[in-house]
C-alpha cells in the first residue's frame, strides 16, 4: 500500500521532531510512505493534488482543519482515502470523524486501520462555484466571527475563537436571509445560518449538533434576529447543543440548499472562505474514502 503523508510542521504550534518521527513510524510499519512537508497552502495544495493524480492508495495529513480542507478538495470522488491526523487548533474534521485529538494516538490508530484494511465513506457538501467541503459551511455572524478568528495571532487555541466571538458582538445585528430547500421556502431576519455535514466549527462547537457525515444529508441551523443580550444567552448552550431548544434557532435536514436574501455575506466553510450569497450547496453522499 502506498500512502503519501503531508505534514503542516507549523501545526499546533509546531510539531517537534520527536512527534513526527513517531508518526512516520506508525504509519511505516505498514506501508509504504512518502512524506512531504508543506511550507505554505498552495504548495500543501499541489502536494495533495499530486498524491491524488499519482494514484496513493492513502493521503496521510498531518496538521488542522486548514490541511484537512485542501486534502479534501484532492481526495474527493477520487480512489485515494485520506486519513486524519490531528495537530491543529480546532480539529473539527477530526472530531466529526472521532479520530483520536493527540497526533502519536491518531497514527497509531489509523496504522491499525491500514493494516486491517478498514475504510468507509463519507459524505461531503459541495458549494456552487466554491469547493468541498466535509464539516460545516456559515455565513452572517460566525463567519464574521471565523475571518477574525483566523487574522488572529494570540490566543491559541480555543479561546481564539472565544476572543473573536466577544469581539464580534459589538457589531451584532440581523439581515435578511432566504433559505430554500426541496422541502420549501423560508424567509426571515437571521444573525447567521450554518449548514452542517458534520456537528461542529470552531474547535467543537456543535453547531449543527445532528448532522450525520454519512446520511445523504445536510443539516441547517438558522438563528433568527435576537437583541445582544439573548444572543448571548444562547452562547453558553451551543457547547452543548441545546441552542437548537431555543425558539428564535430554526433547524431543517435537506439534500440541496440554496441561501440568499440582501445581506451580503460571505460564506466560510471548513474555516476556509467561499463565495458570497446567494450561494447553492448539495449533499454529495459517499464522495469521500477515509480510513478507519
Amino acid at each position: 500500500m502506498r500512502c503519501v503523508l503531508l505534514i503542516n510542521p507549523a501545526a499546533g504550534g509546531r510539531l517537534s521532531a520527536k512527534v513526527v518521527g513517531e508518526i512516520v513510524g506508525h504509519l511505516r510499519a505498514v506501508c509504504d510512505v512518502r512524506t512531504v512537508i508543506a511550507t505554505d497552502a498552495g504548495g500543501a495544495a499541489e502536494a495533495a493534488r499530486r498524491a491524488v493524480s499519482d494514484g496513493a492508495d492513502v493521503l496521510a495529513v498531518v496538521g488542522g482543519d486548514g490541511i484537512a480542507h485542501l486534502a479534501v478538495q484532492a481526495c474527493a470522488e477520487s480512489g485515494t482515502a485520506l486519513a486524519l491526523i490531528p495537530a491543529g487548533t480546532g480539529n473539527d474534521l477530526a472530531r466529526g470523524l472521532e479520530v483520536p485529538l493527540d497526533a502519536v494516538a491518531a497514527a497509531r490508530a489509523v496504522a491499525r486501520a491500514l493494516k486491517a484494511g478498514e475504510q468507509r465513506r463519507i459524505d461531503l457538501g459541495k458549494a456552487a462555484g466554491a469547493g468541498w467541503f466535509a464539516t460545516v459551511l456559515c455565513a452572517g455572524f460566525d463567519s464574521r466571527v471565523n475571518a477574525r478568528a483566523n487574522r488572529m495571532r494570540w490566543p491559541r487555541g480555543q479561546r481564539r475563537y472565544d476572543v473573536a466571538v466577544v469581539r464580534e458582538l459589538l457589531g451584532l445585528h440581523a439581515m435578511p436571509l432566504r433559505v430554500e430547500t426541496e422541502s420549501g421556502v423560508i424567509e426571515l431576519d437571521a444573525t447567521l445560518v450554518a449548514v452542517g455535514n458534520s456537528a461542529c466549527y470552531g474547535g467543537g462547537i456543535p453547531v449543527c449538533p445532528g448532522a450525520d457525515p454519512a446520511d445523504g444529508l445536510l443539516d441547517v441551523t438558522v438563528v433568527g434576529e435576537v437583541s445582544r443580550r439573548d444572543f448571548i444567552g444562547i452562547l453558553p448552550t451551543l457547547r452543548s447543543g441545546r441552542h437548537v431548544e431555543h425558539p428564535a434557532v430554526t433547524t431543517l435536514r435537506a439534500r440541496r440548499i440554496r441561501l440568499g436574501g440582501d445581506n451580503g455575506w460571505l460564506a466560510y466553510a471548513d474555516g476556509e472562505p467561499q463565495a458570497r450569497l446567494p450561494l447553492t450547496i448539495r449533499c454529495a453522499p459517499g464522495a469521500l474514502r477515509v480510513v478507519g
